[in-house]
């Protein structure tokens, strides 16, 4: 798959230069099985080659990542807060107070959420949907999530700027950390589920005493 994702990326750069590698992280934001993992480093490997400048490599993939979160934040806002405490009240085992708790979390959190989130993989994308429902001010959205994915973005295109034919092994070094982002949200859905089961077994017991 990831040789697939890079020829499709090379073509993109090859055809559009700089703006082929912004769009095809703007679609990363959007789909987050495409891996910016490799079309981050490939495009700082393009860059190595000539074929565009650094600065465009970081300046053109940062705003394919603002563009993509910003179509999610969008997202987030249209579907709101009460269609969100709707579906959460037809969902098996989950709380319209969880979604309150989440609401008072955000608000006291939300910028270094998005900061930090845009370092995550698989919540890079995802982030900007609560911080739309929540309303987050636009233009602390924008700030923060530019200033997080410009560090991620510089981190991974230098990394391949520098690597050169060698680009692909940021692939696996940043793969071993997604099984372990993965796994951990694996674990915290099971340990979910299991506290609401014992909760309602429990209530169930008071009830018929």
């Amino acid at each position: 798959m990831s040789d697939g994702i890079a020829e499709w990326a090379t073509g993109l750069m090859d055809t559009l230069g700089a703006p082929g590698a912004g769009f095809a992280i703007a679609l990363e934001n959007l789909f987050p099985p495409l891996p910016s993992e490799v079309i981050l480093p490939l495009a700082g490997f393009t860059a190595s080659r000539g074929q565009m400048a650094l600065w465009e490599a970081l300046v053109w993939t940062t705003l394919g990542s603002v563009v993509g979160a910003l179509a999610l934040y969008w997202i987030g806002a249209a579907l709101g807060r009460d269609r969100v405490v709707a579906i959460a009240a037809k969902l098996p085992l989950v709380k319209v107070s969880d979604i309150e708790r989440t609401e008072v979390w955000f608000t006291r959190h939300g910028v270094k959420t998005v900061f930090f989130g845009r370092m995550i993989p698989i919540f890079r994308s995802l982030i900007s949907i609560p911080a739309g429902v929540n309303r987050m001010p636009l233009a602390t959205f924008t700030l923060f999530t530019t200033l997080g994915s410009l560090t991620w973005n510089t981190i991974f295109v230098m990394a391949g700027y520098f690597l050169g034919e060698n680009w692909a092994l940021v692939e696996g070094y940043v793969g071993v950390g997604t099984n372990v982002v993965i796994g951990l949200v694996v674990l915290a859905i099971v340990v979910f589920v299991v506290v609401r089961l014992v909760e309602r077994r429990g209530t169930r017991h008071a009830s018929r005493r």
